[in-house]
């Protein structure tokens, strides 16, 4: 429990008060925004190098994971649609074949999990969702590397403009 406790602290999601006890972070919006302009720098560059290294059971991993998570959208069923966002995204990563980038990038979406639950409360970023992770399958599979690192940065934006207007 201690080494999970501190894990939590070490990633921001909770605060340990001396002789008092730990508490669950708050939400907070600069917190998102400053994540968001993480996210921008580093995940358009790995669905550039997933779109240069990306090998065919990486495009077929991908692909798996939208098609589940096109059905669990169908269903409005958030839980499973954030799991599956997560593996999306890690899978991206992988495909980059950089592991202190999927490293980088798996901690950000860690820290950004929470806020997911308030982005896709908007049954119309569940769509959304899919349609910008097809345009980036699609750009690596293609293997069109502008246009993958486009189709990202447009996906981020999406999510800021979505959880700017929830929050």
């Amino acid at each position: 429990v201690h080494q999970a406790l501190t894990r939590l602290m070490l990633e921001g999601m909770v605060e340990v008060i001396p002789r008092k006890g730990v508490i669950v972070k708050s939400v907070s919006l600069n917190e998102i925004m400053e994540i968001i302009d993480v996210r921008l720098i580093n995940e358009p560059h790995a669905t550039r190098l997933a779109a240069t290294f990306a090998d065919e059971a990486d495009i077929e991993k991908l692909g798996g994971i939208l098609d589940l998570a096109e059905e669990a959208a169908s269903r409005m069923d958030v839980e499973t649609q954030m799991i599956l966002d997560k593996r999306c995204h890690c899978a991206i990563s992988a495909a980059a074949k950089n592991t202190v980038l999927a490293d980088l990038l798996k901690r950000l979406h860690e820290r950004s999990l929470r806020f997911w639950f308030i982005s896709l409360r908007d049954a119309k970023h569940h769509a959304a969702v899919i349609r910008e992770h097809r345009r980036i399958f699609n750009a690596i599979k293609a293997r069109d590397p502008d246009a993958a690192a486009e189709a990202a940065r447009d996906h981020i934006e999406s999510f800021r403009r979505n959880i700017t207007r929830q929050v």
